[in-house]
């Protein structure tokens, strides 16, 4: 990235006193991802990698939460809102830029799709062999009647991109459809991605404009019920892609109808940020936080082999760290939990700091200098081996919630 990119960046930040996410810049690191290749042979890095894999079957890690992002240059069919290239709009410019920096892209101009499959698949490469990434597709937001709205979409990746990457390169990726349940032809969507060796359906519902309660999506979830497809859905408030009822589509209580439709429905980053009303109590009831709101839904007996959560972004600066602590100490629900990434968030490098683990007692101190000069080789690395470090009261994130595979190959509840 050049100075001159890089002062319009900060300007665009801190236009109107704006950040990503919450986030502030690391005390003693810089704000960019250097895009590194190669991660040098040290022994610390060798053993804090090692320990990380040790109980861990690298041919069953599937990271379950990988965006699958570029500008549409390839003839991809990608599509970005014009307000994330408008410094008109500084949080969604900035925001922008940082993501082509995490993925590597920033300086590939007229190829950023291909040069970000590229560096993946050199991530990857970087992990133990059998390792492989679940692709996001991202559908466009849809009205009530079904239309889609481009003005409206943050961005959109369709499926038969996503299905074309994970066919041209199987031993690095699968991928996920993303479905509109409002669509007039939802239901003959999931069947051709069922086709084509979709693993599962992701939402964000809030950017997408779907009320996840709603009866629009019934006969979409008898769809996905009787074709095995786990439902990937955002829930809780959403930080990075704008659009949509960002209060109320996030609230977690709202996948219960998926759930009663026999849906198994992953709840992504745990429902970790923001509040909700409890609707248990009514449309009028409290505000409650999510994470509260997702836990009851986990007490439920009748839900526990239907709801089901991923670990994404729960690293993040703007996540709570009691959540986190919860979520390494409850061993119970280490069954339900599955690994992803976020990436390629975490190759944001304000957005995570291992010295803050450190200091709170969640990371042995002398991980902090070994994770950070990872972190500038290898985001997807550097976000497994913290994970798998991290620690509370004794307890940490079972070796089985990183071995996800088996968790997507299989279609029947």
């Amino acid at each position: 990235m050049t100075p001159a990119r890089r002062r319009l960046l900060l300007g665009g930040l801190a236009l109107g006193g704006l950040t990503l996410s919450g986030v502030v810049a690391q005390r003693s690191g810089s704000l960019f991802n250097s895009c590194q290749a190669l991660l040098p042979p040290t022994p610390a890095v060798d053993e804090l990698i090692r320990w990380a894999w040790e109980g861990v079957d690298a041919r069953q890690f599937l990271d379950c939460h990988v965006h699958l992002v570029g500008t549409g240059d390839s003839g991809s069919g990608i599509e970005v809102n014009p307000q994330m290239e408008s410094l008109f709009h500084p949080l969604q410019y900035a925001q922008r830029l940082f993501y082509l920096n995490a993925g590597c892209v920033h300086d590939a101009p007229g190829r950023v799709d291909d040069s970000y499959v590229e560096r993946m698949q050199n991530l990857v490469d970087g992990l133990r062999p059998g390792a492989r990434l679940l692709l996001f597709a991202f559908d466009r937001f849809h009205d009530v009647d079904g239309r889609a709205s481009r003005q409206r979409s943050s961005f959109y990746t369709p499926n038969a991109y996503a299905q074309a990457v994970a066919a041209r390169h199987p031993q690095y990726f699968a991928w996920a459809a993303s479905i509109h349940p409002y669509r007039n032809d939802c239901v003959e969507a999931l069947a051709a991605a069922v086709a084509g060796g979709a693993l599962a359906v992701k939402w964000l519902p809030p950017a997408m404009g779907i009320d996840p309660s709603s009866p629009l999506c019934d006969r979409f979830y008898a769809a996905l019920a009787a074709a095995g497809l786990p439902l990937i859905s955002h829930a809780g408030e959403e930080k990075a892609v704008h659009g949509g009822d960002q209060e109320a589509y996030g609230n977690p209580l709202l996948l219960r109808r998926a759930l009663d439709h026999g849906v198994r429905v992953v709840a992504a980053h745990c429902a970790s940020l923001g509040s909700a009303v409890d609707l248990d109590q009514g449309e009028n009831g409290p505000q409650v936080a999510c994470f509260d709101l997702f836990a009851r839904l986990m007490g439920e007996a009748r839900y526990e082999k239907l709801l089901f959560a991923d670990i994404s972004a729960l690293t993040q600066r703007n996540r709570s760290e009691e959540i986190l602590r919860v979520l390494i100490e409850r061993s119970e629900w280490h069954p339900r939990l599955l690994n992803g990434s976020d990436y390629p968030l975490p190759g944001i490098v304000p957005l995570i700091s291992p010295a803050d683990f450190a200091a709170r007692g969640l990371l042995p101190p002398s991980a902090v200098v070994v994770l950070e000069l990872v972190r500038q080789h290898n985001p997807l690395l550097f976000d497994f081996v913290l994970k798998r470090h991290l620690s509370s009261r004794g307890q940490r994130f079972a070796p089985a919630i990183f071995e996800t595979r088996a968790f997507f190959e299989r279609k029947t509840v």
